[in-house]
């Protein structure tokens, strides 16, 4: 009996614990909540102060969100290509206040609603477009002049650089072209010619072009706190170019900046060097003092900003179709992933295409290499950003694919 009982006991026991709720499942974290912020900013007019206000209001409201992902690759142009689009991330803003401060430029505050959700999907697309089309390439050419006297290198064009580089760009020096530009004898220094210095530039990798001038010469010597100073009055012009179709981007120049430095003679190349970068870099950092580099700098991350929303521009031309080819190649391309939109020409049995994509050339090519473009053409040259092909006008009706989205 004793055994039995016992038996039954640990039965019920066995019963008991059977029937103890299992743990409830782990919650998932609460998303970070939105945060609502007050930003201050000054701009050149109204509306550049309202987009500094809403790039400085993603600061606050998101700085330590996007820190978090300081260890992935390109994290600073991954960063700065967000605080350029500012305009897209912050959606709920009002204007609190805003007023003419000096000199033309404004002061505008708002209150903004920063949401991490549009922080986070904003980081993905930027890092999804790095991943595809990789870092922007960008050559700066300033031609810089002292008392008149053409320089080698360049102060301004080096600071340039080191600003671009720092942030993630890849910088293709400008000596890439000497060699291209020796053998057609091209007249590309010449601002009258920027579209063949675009070209040549593109021809050499860069995907945007700096193009600009710098010039230094003496006003005399002062009494400096008692010390005699060399002065140098600069000015300082630069142009942005997109090499691809060598369109204007931008811009900008200083007006005539003031700087001196210890010297007892008027001729002092340190203080030509020192009123060039002054006038480029100001050393403090407010919006109301001469800021070339500054205004460059935004004027190519809204660039790569639209880039990043629209697609960069592709060209893709082959010789040697007739215009049926040209229609199902036309329809093919756009239905490939990522390809934003596509526009053609054709002309002479030639299709020129003008593609807008999350892609590289190089990734490009490999999908029209691949069926049903096979069947159409074959890809023969391949450029930073334009793809030539060769047409395959003796395919028969019935081995050319009927029309097809994609590129399978």
């Amino acid at each position: 009996m004793k055994a039995i009982a016992l038996t039954v006991w640990l039965a019920c026991g066995a019963c008991v614990l059977a029937q103890e709720p299992a743990p409830p499942p782990e919650q998932p974290a609460p998303a970070p909540e939105a945060k609502t912020v007050s930003a201050t900013a000054e701009g050149y007019n109204r509306d550049d102060a309202l987009k500094q206000a809403l790039r400085k209001a993603l600061e606050l409201g998101a700085g330590v969100q996007l820190a978090s992902f300081s260890q992935v690759e390109n994290y600073a142009l991954a960063r700065d290509t967000i605080y350029s689009r500012a305009a897209g991330v912050i959606r709920d803003f009002r204007v609190l206040s805003e007023k003419e401060v000096a000199n033309g430029f404004w002061e505008v505050t708002i209150e903004a609603t920063v949401r991490p959700d549009a922080v986070a999907q904003t980081w993905g697309e930027v890092q999804n477009v790095l991943d595809q089309i990789g870092r922007p390439k960008i050559m700066v050419w300033i031609d810089e002049k002292i008392d008149g006297d053409r320089q080698e290198h360049s102060v301004v064009e080096a600071r340039i650089e080191e600003m671009f580089a720092k942030v993630g760009f890849d910088v293709v020096a400008r000596e890439a072209v000497a060699d291209l530009q020796r053998r057609e004898s091209a007249h590309a220094e010449s601002e009258q010619n920027a579209e063949k210095l675009a070209r040549l530039a593109r021809e050499a990798g860069a995907h945007i072009l700096v193009r600009g001038a710098a010039n230094a010469d003496r006003a005399g010597i002062e009494d400096l706190y008692g010390t005699p100073a060399a002065f140098y009055n600069c000015d300082v012009q630069a142009k942005v170019y997109y090499t691809d179709t060598g369109r204007l981007l931008a811009s900008e120049s200083i007006p005539v900046t003031r700087r001196g430095v210890r010297s007892r003679t008027d001729f002092s190349p340190q203080a030509a060097r020192a009123a060039l970068v002054a006038g480029t870099f100001p050393r403090a950092e407010t919006r109301r003092e001469p800021a070339l580099a500054i205004k460059l700098f935004e004027a190519v991350m809204e660039q790569w900003s639209t880039a990043i929303t629209a697609g960069g521009d592709l060209e893709l031309e082959i010789e040697g179709v007739d215009f049926k080819t040209y229609v199902e190649i036309k329809k093919a391309v756009s239905g490939i992933e990522r390809v934003r939109s596509v526009d053609g020409d054709f002309t002479s049995r030639t299709a020129k295409f003008r593609i807008k994509a999350l892609l590289s050339a190089q990734m490009l090519a490999e999908l029209l290499s691949e069926k049903p473009f096979s069947a159409w053409f074959e890809v023969v040259d391949l450029k930073t950003n334009r793809i030539q092909a060769k047409g395959k006008l003796s395919a028969t009706p019935a081995t050319r694919p009927a029309d097809k989205k994609g590129s399978e």
